[in-house]
């Protein structure tokens, strides 16, 4: 349980850190009650770890080869795919991320013309953090994760990372947003991929 705790808790951390997601919470906490944008935020993503877990229970069904060898190809893949992307960014390249952050929340409010009540901040945080976080390489990570280890431990430990970046997102977003490297994040994740592939690996040594 305490690996798959610690596998979950570094792979969120890490992945989400800079992610749109993660400038969705930035953006909306500067426009409305940074508690309010925290609880819609922070419930999407563990809605959607719930998800990912049961999805990766119903995964782990499959013969146990099939899971072994996916899990290895997933997380190799993810991880020389984000080493590649980060060595085509520019060193100060505009974070792609912040900027579709943005778009989507500029469309959100111009088609639904959100007022400020407090179930409407939460609904609004809650509805675009879900949907973007949908199909995202995290939630297919954490999905291949809950496939192959606990799933109680998967849970708590990716909770928590997303706990800790919507945290960072809401209180200080404003102030680290734009020292973010979204070169380094992205080398940092294809790092953390190839890690959990090489371990997943030695372990069917």
């Amino acid at each position: 349980m305490l690996t798959a705790f610690t596998a979950g808790l570094l792979l969120i951390t890490i992945s989400e850190l800079g992610d749109k997601t993660f400038f969705i919470g930035v953006i909306l906490s500067m426009r409305y009650s940074r508690r309010l944008v925290f609880l819609g935020v922070l419930a999407a993503l563990a809605a959607m770890t719930v998800l990912s877990v049961l999805l990766g229970q119903l995964v782990s069904l499959l013969p146990e080869y099939y899971i072994q060898y996916g899990e290895i190809a997933l997380f190799l893949g993810f991880g020389f795919k984000l080493l590649y992307d980060a060595s085509k960014m520019p060193a100060q390249a505009e974070n792609t991320g912040a900027k579709e952050a943005a778009v989507e929340v500029a469309k959100q409010n111009k088609k639904d013309k959100l007022q400020s009540g407090n179930f409407a901040i939460l609904l609004q945080a809650f509805t675009m953090t879900f949907l973007a976080e949908w199909g995202d390489r995290t939630q297919i990570s954490t999905i291949a994760l809950a496939a192959a280890h606990q799933p109680v431990g998967v849970t708590v430990g990716a909770i928590l990372g997303h706990g800790i970046c919507t945290a960072i997102a809401v209180i200080g977003g404003r102030l680290i947003a734009g020292r973010i490297s979204e070169r380094l994040v992205t080398a940092l994740g294809g790092v953390l991929f190839l890690i959990f592939g090489v371990v997943a690996m030695l372990e069917q040594v």
